[in-house]
């Protein structure tokens, strides 16, 4: 999920480079969203894992 993530705020730089406003602003809407989703797993996963052991 953090690869799609990095894939996404790399495609809105360079969209934002070549002047493609809407596309930028969709990639980074789009990279946000998908940061969030893996931190809130990321915590997730070592709250499990710690009640686990």
């Amino acid at each position: 999920m953090l690869r799609w993530t990095i894939t996404f705020i790399i495609i809105a730089i360079i969209a934002a480079v070549l002047g493609f406003g809407g596309i930028a602003g969709a990639a980074s809407g789009i990279a946000k969203i998908l940061f969030f989703i893996f931190i809130v797993l990321f915590i997730f996963s070592l709250i499990r894992g710690g009640i686990r052991k």
